[in-house]
Order: C-alpha cells, then sequence, then structure tokens
C-alpha cells in the first residue's frame, strides 16, 4: 500500500512557476513508476508527465513538453513536478499517481495509487 500526499499548488500570474510535490509512504518507492495527471472543471483527468523507477525515463504530454519538468528523489520518497511559464490552460487539479512496475506509462487506468490532488492556478 502507498499513500501519496500532494502539496506546492497555488495561485500564479501566466507565465509563473511552480513546483509541486508527491511525499509518497512506504518503503518500496523505488519500485513505483510515478505520473502527474491534472483534471480541468468539465474535463477528464489527462496525462501530464511521468518517470520511471530510476529516473531514467520521462514521458510528456505534448503541451506541457519544454515547459514542465518531473523528477524524484528516492531518498526523500518524494517526486517533483518543475512547471514554467505557466498558462491559463494549465488551471486544473493535478494529481499524483504510482505504479508497482519498473516502465513508465501515460495510461490513466495503469496506475495503482492516486493522491488527493492540489489545486494550481494560472491567470491570465
Amino acid at each position: 500500500q502507498v499513500q501519496l500526499v500532494e502539496s506546492g499548488g497555488g495561485l500564479v500570474q501566466a507565465g509563473g512557476s511552480l513546483r509541486l510535490s508527491c511525499a509518497a509512504s512506504g518503503r518500496t518507492f523505488s519500485w513505483y513508476a510515478m505520473g502527474w495527471f491534472r483534471q480541468a472543471p468539465g474535463k477528464e483527468r489527462e496525462f501530464v508527465a511521468a518517470i520511471s523507477w530510476s529516473g531514467g525515463t520521462t514521458l510528456y504530454a505534448d503541451s506541457v513538453k519544454g515547459r514542465f519538468t518531473i523528477s524524484r528523489d528516492n531518498a526523500k520518497n518524494t517526486v517533483y513536478l518543475q512547471m514554467n511559464s505557466l498558462k491559463p490552460e494549465d488551471t486544473a487539479v493535478y494529481y499524483c499517481a504510482a505504479r508497482k512496475a519498473m516502465v513508465v506509462t501515460t495510461a490513466r487506468g495503469e496506475y495503482d495509487y492516486w493522491g488527493q490532488g492540489t489545486q494550481v492556478t494560472a491567470s491570465s
């Protein structure tokens, strides 16, 4: 069982930056591929970024490539999402997710555990 707690969301002007953190419980954090998803009002939850257990492989949605960076610190049981050049369309609740597998994936249904989400608002 893994519990995930996101933090770092908030209100920022368009063009600004935020860094989200996701702290995971459990001793086997390094066995999990991790992902970030987001859900805007009235829309489905969508993939944002993912990272393999070792950090050696990362995936990004086209909409965030070049602006967002996912990273992890296995010693701290934490995964991060650095978000730069934020746009109003990035406004959403951001969720951290864990998948007990070495292979990283963009598929929402392949993740086993989810956090409660953190709100990110980029104002124009």
